[in-house]
């Protein structure tokens, strides 16, 4: 099997920065994309929030941030994610091309928006619609635009387009909105807003760029056509993570975001999540790319201690080691303990964290903390759980294997 220190599922804006950073760190890394590389910014028409970038390409700026990536070496390769299976030794990605191992994982995938389905919707996609008020809002300065959706974003996004559209149309399918009610009614007492309930949206229609919506009421089947010279789309958007189906160890928030800590690390050891797959506040390319470059590296730490522990424990002749769990107050006695007995004695005695090191644990046999373990020849000869430094001191005094 193909054996990695560094993948990075997913080649948008924080994946590749990700690439730049675990590359620059000296790791061995390789960046796993099913799509485009440079991710969603491929569909955007023009981009001016990115910092030092007044106004630019969405295609320009991923292609920027392509060659920028290739410049420190990883490896780029155009694949599809079918699963990944996390244990405690590694990190398996399956793709289509072949198995890979990973010592470190950065889950950097992104999300798909819902579509409507309707006709121009494709056609115009960035070219007068869109999924991102944020991103795009700020080009329709005096137009009259066209929210379609019902919920909490759909009506929070529709107030924020006030602050440059004229006027502002909701349109939802059914006769009330299912955002919530001060939401609901603070949108509404901004007179730019006009909600068109009961409708749903037919057809974009337009010449290079939008121009019109035609609606359908629910009941009646009836059209009407409202001018328009952006849709905005806020009917729900989602991880993409269908690959994670097999790995239920790491923690999703209840939308299926992943869940990760200001490291960037998932619920489970050396897997780190970037980008807008991640559960936040703001999901836009300035925070993808902070995310991939704090992902990277964390995960650079993360393959450091794994390689000092590795050469520590495995790369000595003979060794000791004191398995330990870094959040339990009990074991915290045990080390501190164990500590004092190691410089009164000039004892050579490893203490190990492995509540984040968890291949180490699995590779020692060890099942349960805390424990100490005897190790020769590069694997364990002898491990015993503990419960004071009494018993650590017993276990050294027994003759070593020969």
């Amino acid at each position: 099997m193909e054996n990695r220190q560094l993948v990075i599922i997913g080649a948008g804006p924080a994946g590749l920065t990700a690439a730049i950073y675990g590359r620059r760190a000296g790791l061995d890394t390789l960046v796993l994309e099913r799509g485009l590389f440079g991710g969603a910014i491929n569909s955007t028409a023009d981009v001016e929030n990115y910092p030092a970038l007044k106004r630019t390409e969405g295609m320009a700026l991923a292609k920027s941030l392509r060659e920028h990536a290739e410049m420190f070496g990883p490896e780029l390769r155009e694949c599809g994610v079918e699963s990944v299976s996390i244990g405690g030794n590694g990190k398996i990605i399956r793709t289509d091309k072949g198995d890979v191992s990973a010592e470190a994982l950065i889950i950097a995938t992104g999300t798909s928006f819902s579509r409507i389905g309707c006709k121009g919707e494709d056609r115009f996609a960035g070219r007068g619609v869109s999924y991102c008020a944020v991103c795009d809002g700020a080009f329709y300065e005096g137009a009259s635009v066209v929210v379609v959706g019902g919920g909490n974003a759909a009506v929070e996004e529709a107030e924020y387009l006030t602050r440059f559209a004229s006027k502002v149309h909701i349109v939802h399918r059914r006769e009330e909105f299912r955002a919530d009610v001060l939401v609901v009614e603070r949108a509404l007492a901004n007179p730019k807003i006009e909600p068109v309930l009961g409708y749903t949206v037919d057809e974009i229609a337009g010449g290079d760029m939008v121009e019109q919506v035609v609606l359908k009421n629910v009941k009646t089947l009836e059209t009407k056509t409202i001018p328009a010279e952006g849709v905005f789309i806020f009917i729900g958007m989602k991880p993409e993570l269908g690959f994670l189906d097999g790995a239920p160890g790491i923690k999703r928030a209840q939308a299926g975001w992943i869940i990760a800590d200001d490291k960037m690390e998932t619920s489970e050891e050396g897997v780190f999540a970037a980008g807008d797959v991640r559960e936040k506040f703001l999901r836009q390319i300035v925070t993808a790319t902070a995310d991939g470059a704090i992902a990277a590296m964390a995960a650079y730490e993360y393959v450091s201690n794994l390689h000092y522990l590795e050469s520590a424990l495995f790369g000595r002749p003979h060794a000791y080691a004191l398995l330990i769990s870094g959040i339990d107050p009990g074991h915290l006695a045990i080390v501190q303990a164990a500590e004092e007995w190691k410089k009164s004695s000039q004892t050579d005695l490893a203490i190990i964290d492995v509540y984040r090191a968890g291949r180490i644990k699995a590779k020692l046999g060890v099942s349960e903390l805390p424990s100490v373990a005897e190790i020769s020849g590069g694997r364990a000869v002898r491990t015993s759980r503990i419960s004071s430094v009494g018993d650590v001191k017993g276990f050294m005094a027994e003759a070593p294997v020969r």
